[in-house]
C-alpha cells in the first residue's frame, strides 16, 4: 500500500489516492504538482497538504492546531493498543535510516507506527553499517530505500540533507534531525508540551539554555514558538556557542522579543519554561578547548527550582549529561520524561496525518 504524492483528480472520476500535506515546504515544490492541484477534503485544512516534513517554519497555527488535536486522540489509540492493537496503518512500512545515533526518536517513531499497525524497516548507524560506508551517495539511498517502504524518517549528519532526501524521494520523507540544523518533530513535541504544561501558548517568556549554537532542537522551537503571540525568548549560553544570528533576525522580523543574558537565575525567575540542553561535544571536532570551556557553565539545580514560579516547567530533549541534577527529577515542574512520552503522540499523530488523513 504505497502513499503517493497529492495528483490532479480528473473532474468524472474519483479522486485517487493521496496523502495529506503540510504548508508547502518553500525550498521544493511538488514536482508536477502545484499547491492549488491537491484535491480537497472536508476533514483536512488546505494546510495539512503537503507531503514532508523538513523544517519547523513549515507549519502555521492551523495546521499545528490539527496535529495536536490529532495527538491528543492517539493517546487514547496508544492506552486502547494494549487490548486491541490499531489497524490505522496496516500495510504501510516505514523505513528508519539514522546516520547518527538515536534512542528517543527512533524508538518513539517506531514504536508509533507499530502502535498504529503498521510495520518498520530500521538501519541503526547507518554512517558506518549501510552502503553509505561504501560510498554510496545519500541520494541513492533515497531512491532504493523508497521502493521498501511508505515513508522514510531520516536522520544526517549533516545540515539540509533532509532537504536533498526530500526532493529526490517521490513518498513522504520526515526530517528526523539534520546535523546542526533542524529537528521539527521534536520542535513540535517541544510546543505540544507547553501547551499541555502550561495551558496555553501566546504569552509565555521561554528560556533557551545551554548549547544554542549547535542544538538542533532550539533552532526548531524558536522558528516554532514564533508563531504565538507576545512571546518573549531569553538566551542564556556560554560565548562559544551563543544563539546563531539567523534565528536572531528571523524572531526579529516575526515581532518576538528576544535577549540574551549570562545570569541563569534571573531569566529562570521570569519565565514559563526553561528549556535546557546539552553542550553537544561532537560538535566541537578538534577543539576540545571551546567545550571544556562551555561545559558545565549554566547547571539547572534546587538554586534554580527555588526562584522558578510555581506553575513554570523545565524541559530538556534529553539525553542530559550534568546540566540538571538528578534531584530535580523529584520536582513536579520536572516535565522532560513527560516531554519524552509526548513525543510517541506527535509522532503517532504525523504519522498518521501524511499516510491516511486526519
Amino acid at each position: 500500500m504505497a502513499a503517493v504524492r497529492a495528483t490532479l483528480p480528473h473532474p468524472l472520476l474519483p479522486t485517487p489516492l493521496w496523502r495529506p500535506q503540510f504548508k508547502p515546504f518553500p525550498s521544493h515544490p511538488r514536482r508536477g504538482v502545484t499547491a492549488s492541484a491537491a484535491p480537497s477534503s472536508p476533514s483536512l485544512t488546505a494546510s495539512l497538504r503537503l507531503g514532508d516534513v523538513i523544517e519547523a517554519q513549515q507549519f502555521d497555527r492551523q495546521a499545528l492546531n490539527e496535529i495536536f488535536e490529532v495527538a491528543g486522540e492517539m493517546e487514547s489509540v496508544e492506552r486502547g493498543s494494549h487490548g486491541s492493537r490499531s489497524r490505522v496503518l496496516e500495510g504501510y512500512l516505514m523505513a528508519t535510516l539514522f546516520y547518527e545515533p538515536s534512542t528517543r526518536t527512533r524508538l518513539s517513531f517506531e514504536a508509533a507506527m507499530r502502535r498504529l499497525g503498521g510495520e518498520v524497516l530500521t538501519t541503526e548507524n547507518a554512517r558506518e553499517f549501510s552502503s553509505a560506508a561504501k560510498g554510496e551517495t545519500l541520494e541513492d539511498t533515497i531512491r532504493t530505500v523508497e521502493g521498501y517502504s511508505d515513508i522514510i524518517v531520516l536522520r544526517h549528519f549533516e545540515s539540509g540533507a533532509a532537504r536533498r532526501a526530500a526532493a529526490t524521494a517521490d513518498i513522504p520523507v520526515i526530517n528526523a534531525g539534520d546535523g546542526p540544523g533542524q529537528h521539527p518533530t521534536q520542535a513540535l513535541l517541544d510546543v505540544y508540551t507547553i501547551k499541555r504544561e502550561i495551558g496555553r501558548l501566546d504569552g509565555i517568556k521561554v528560556g533557551l539554555v545551554g548549547d544554542l549554537a549547535n542544538g538542533r532542537t532550539v533552532r526548531s522551537l524558536a522558528y516554532l514558538i514564533a508563531k504565538y503571540q507576545n512571546i518573549k525568548i531569553y538566551f542564556v549560553s556560554p560565548d562559544v556557542v551563543k544563539m546563531k544570528d539567523d534565528i536572531k533576525e528571523y524572531l526579529t522580523s516575526q515581532g518576538v522579543e528576544w535577549e540574551e543574558s549570562s545570569d541563569l537565575l534571573e531569566v529562570a525567575s521570569k519565565c514559563d519554561v526553561i528549556y535546557q540542553t546539552r553542550i553537544q561535544k561532537e560538535r566541537f571536532g578538534e577543539r576540545i578547548d571551546h567545550y571544556e570551556a562551555a561545559r558545565g557553565k549554566y547547571i539547572v539545580d534546587k538554586k534554580v527550582l527555588g526562584v522558578m514560579p510555581k506553575h513554570a516547567v523545565i524541559m530538556h530533549p534529553l539525553p542530559r549529561l550534568d546540566e540538571i541534577t538528578v534531584d530535580v527529577d523529584s520536582d513536579p515542574r520536572a516535565a522532560y520524561f513527560r516531554q519524552a512520552k509526548n513525543g510517541l503522540y506527535i509522532r503517532m499523530a504525523l504519522l498518521k496525518l501524511l499516510l491516511v488523513g486526519h
